[in-house]
Parts: structure tokens; sequence; C-alpha cells
């Protein structure tokens, strides 16, 4: 099983931290696996212990996506030039899909190696929001990687794409956040904590996107109750304070396997969610979806950027499911 999660929620809500110790749990688990880091501030690297200077050094997505989009596109008839390729662009008949555990182009330009537990994962960028983005460009342009990768992504057995969203809504400027199998969304036991809870349950309603929270930051029975009643039974967990993630904050790592006992429960619990989501999976809706917002993005603004009908992209008879067998490149 492929498992798309995403790991949403305000800033300094300790998405980045649970993101990468679910990353941890999963190396542990021996699952091949690609992370990425989506969010505006780009902190996965380092909370996957990689220092400043590695850290700074990722490959950026968005500065690769020319390479991206030439590479997927593939023989794809309906789609004449990779320059009209926009982000929500959908795979078809001749275009070329991605596995979590395969070399390609792609991973080959983006993707950086992170030893953890023993072996290595790979960790993808979209690259941060520059100076020199400031008042020309949106951080939805350089997500549009990402959105185009989990578009033409397939599945392999027991393996996992882990997405550190941008904090709070903004996601949902996009089709992006009906890519995963499942979403979770991170709260502290405060008022601002829960109200992007209360978006995303708003926005994620018609679409039929899988949410359970994750409270964080808990250190009492009253902020457990305060959680339960604020999100009810989407609460999934809670996870309280952390002599191991402080140790790895002050760049002193600690091997994995003594992170505290309910800490590595609930991140088990987490893993449990995300296979129970996962069989849940309808291949035509998420199909349909991925349609539905590139039809939506083509008329608002992708025919006229383009210069090209992008509706004309769509094959009709391409539905994304696991049995694709996937074209390698000549």
């Amino acid at each position: 099983m492929n498992m798309k999660i995403a790991f949403v929620g305000k800033g300094g809500s300790g998405k980045t931290t649970l993101s990468s110790l679910f990353i941890r749990h999963l190396a542990a688990r021996g699952a091949p696996l690609v992370a990425v880091d989506a969010d505006i501030n780009q902190h996965l690297g380092a909370a996957l212990g990689l220092d400043e200077d590695e850290a700074a050094a990722l490959p950026a997505m968005g500065a690769r996506l020319p390479l991206i989009k030439d590479y997927l596109r593939g023989s794809n008839p309906r789609i004449t030039s990779a320059e009209t390729m926009i982000k929500t662009t959908p795979p078809g008949a001749g275009s070329r899909l991605l596995r979590i555990s395969e070399d390609n182009p792609v991973y080959d330009a983006c993707a950086h190696p992170v030893l953890l537990e023993g072996r290595p994962i790979r960790l993808l960028a979209t690259g941060p929001f520059t100076d020199s983005d400031l008042g020309v460009a949106c951080y939805h342009s350089k997500t549009g990687a990402v959105e185009l990768c989990l578009n033409h992504l397939v599945d392999g057995r027991d393996e996992f794409m882990v997405v550190d969203m941008t904090a709070g809504s903004d996601s949902f400027a996009s089709g992006m956040f009906t890519r995963f199998d499942m979403t979770f969304l991170v709260a502290e036991p405060t008022r601002k904590g829960v109200s992007v809870y209360r978006q995303y349950k708003e926005y994620a309603r018609d679409f039929g996107v899988c949410l359970r929270v994750v409270g964080n930051k808990v250190q009492s029975e009253d902020d457990l109750d305060f959680l339960r009643q604020e999100t009810g039974d989407d609460l999934l967990v809670a996870v309280g304070h952390s002599d191991w993630v402080r140790a790895m904050e002050k760049g002193r790592p600690r091997p994995y396997g003594e992170l505290e006992e309910p800490n590595s429960r609930a991140l088990e619990t987490l893993y449990e969610a995300a296979v129970g989501a996962y069989e849940q999976r309808d291949w035509e809706r998420y199909t349909h979806q991925m349609v539905h917002f590139h039809l939506r993005n083509a008329e608002s603004w992708g025919n006229e950027k383009t210069g090209a009908d992008l509706a004309a992209q769509v094959d009709p008879s391409f539905v994304l499911s696991e049995d694709l067998v996937v074209p390698q490149p000549a």
C-alpha cells in the first residue's frame, strides 16, 4: 500500500516536529517512504537531523519544475508541451507515473538522502520563499511541483509519502488537500489551536477528506477534555512533553528507540489510522477530484497563462490505480 499522509496545523503547533517523528517511526518499521517539506518555512530537514548547511542546500523542487513537467508528460498526446502543464495537470495514457521505491530523473534532481534508523530515505523540499519572491510570486507556485508529483504517484506495497504542509488553511488554495489518504491536523489545546481545525473541517467536508486531530503539547486532563470538547470524534490521539524531542531540538539527538513509550504508542496509532484510511480509497473519486480541480484552474487562470485549452489535457478514460504499469524513460 502506498499511503499519502499530510500533516497540517497552525504555525507553532508542532506540525513539523510530529511529522518528523512519524517519518522516523515509519523508518524504524522499515517502510519505504519519501518525505516532503511543503511548508513556506522549511524546517523538516533540520527536524530529521540535517545541520543548517545541509538543510539550506536541499534541492528546490520549484526550481526544477521544467524537468519535472517534461518527465511526467512522457508521451501523453493530450499534453502538447511541458510548458502547457500546470500544477493540476492530471496524468493520462502515455504519462510517466512515479513510485516511491524507484529511481527516476525527478528523484535524481530533487531528492536528498537522509539516514534514519540506519537506512536512507528520500527527502524532497519545495524550496523556501525568498526575498526575491516578495511581491512577484505566490507560494503555491512553489508547491505546484509537489501537487504534480502527487497527481502522478501510484501505489507500491506498504509505502508512504509524508508531506509537511504549509501552516494554516493555505493548502486549500489548490486541490492538493484532496491528494491524501489521511490528513493529520496538529492542534494545541487552545482556542487558536482548534481554529484551523474548524476551517479544515468546513473546507474538507464536501471532498471526503479523511481528517483526524492529533493533540499536541497536552499537559493535563483538562487540556485533553478541551480538545475532546472542541474536536469530538476527530481527536485521534494526544501527545505530551517529550525529553527526547527537547534533546533533538538542542542538537543532541538520541536513538529513536529511546523515545518515550507513550509517544511511541501514539505514533503507532497514527500508523494504524493511516493504514485504515488507505483501505477506503476510491480510485475513481480520487481521479475525478484531480480532474475537477484541474478544470477549475484551467478556467480561472491556466488557459490564459498558457494560451492553450487545458481541458483538452483530460483523458476521460484514464483512472489512476495501483494496477497501472509505470512507463519507464527511453
